[in-house]
């Protein structure tokens, strides 16, 4: 019994001594300041909204397929970097949880991403409502500003739908802003920019290419397979279009800076009283 005990408080001890990134991830690095909700105690955020922080944003992200070299949260780990990013350079912004369930399309038959193990969608409607309900209770807890910003193609019309319908409803009491510019205009100039440095559109590609991996190459190289990196995924049905071989996290650094410069530009104009 006792050497049990014994090695029993000896772990104990170890891991009592192990760095907090150790034990749990953290979303905000350490010194930084805190911007995620989720990180904060309910009297921590009273106080930076008495202080004058009143928007929230709110980010969705698929939980979707990204072919064999990428796991299938990548959305998620890029949009709780570019939020951060986002919330703290405005200076008056939090950041609510990612929202991971969005619509991927028909499982009944599977098609598109959902042929894929792991892919979750949830239907238009439900997305909508869900978007409808999380802006409904920042709004009660006090933010006067809910910004939606999305990551994936299939959300922006959701996204779009709830923002409309809030600022309806809220009639001037709060108000809600759709930045598509953070994805659509974004990609545009995403796209421009690696053309500009000689690459294709077939290097680029649509999904899993060149765009997304050097996006997550840049955030958390550690979740890219990197022995799977192939052209196209290395075959059929791999679910990649484009080339990844030739993604890099200093590409991925500029990319991230051209969907952070989109929509910090966009939320601007819009608390200005533009109409982009």
């Amino acid at each position: 019994m006792f050497p049990v005990r014994s090695a029993s408080f000896a772990l104990a001890s170890l891991l009592a001594c192990l760095p907090a990134p150790v034990l749990a991830q953290q979303f905000s690095p350490p010194g930084s300041t805190k911007v995620f909700i989720d990180e904060l105690t309910w009297m921590e955020i009273r106080d930076r909204q008495q202080a004058g922080t009143r928007t929230v944003i709110i980010g969705t992200a698929g939980q979707e397929q990204k072919g064999p070299h990428m796991v299938d949260g990548e959305h998620r780990y890029v949009l709780e970097h570019t939020t951060a990013r986002i919330a703290r350079t405005l200076g008056d912004a939090l950041v609510a949880p990612i929202i991971t369930y969005v619509p991927e399309g028909s499982w009944d038959p599977p098609r598109g991403h959902m042929t894929k193990p792991g892919t979750i969608t949830l239907p238009e409607e439900r997305f909508v409502e869900l978007l409808l309900h999380a802006g409904r209770s920042l709004k009660a807890g006090g933010f006067t500003t809910v910004i939606y910003i999305g990551d994936s193609g299939g959300n922006q019309s959701g996204m779009q739908k709830a923002a409309t319908q809030l600022n309806t409803e809220w009639q001037g009491s709060a108000r809600a802003l759709f930045i598509g510019d953070y994805y659509t205009k974004a990609g545009d100039d995403m796209r421009a920019y690696l053309q500009g440095k000689g690459y294709t559109p077939a290097d680029i590609g649509s999904h899993a290419g060149m765009l997304d991996t050097s996006e997550l190459l840049y955030v958390n190289p550690k979740l890219v397979r990197k022995e799977r990196l192939a052209p196209n995924g290395g075959g059929r049905d791999s679910g990649v279009s484009g080339d990844p071989t030739k993604a890099s996290a200093e590409i991925g650094a500029e990319l991230l800076k051209i969907k952070i410069d989109n929509a910090l530009n966009q939320i601007k104009t819009l608390r200005a009283g533009g109409s982009r």
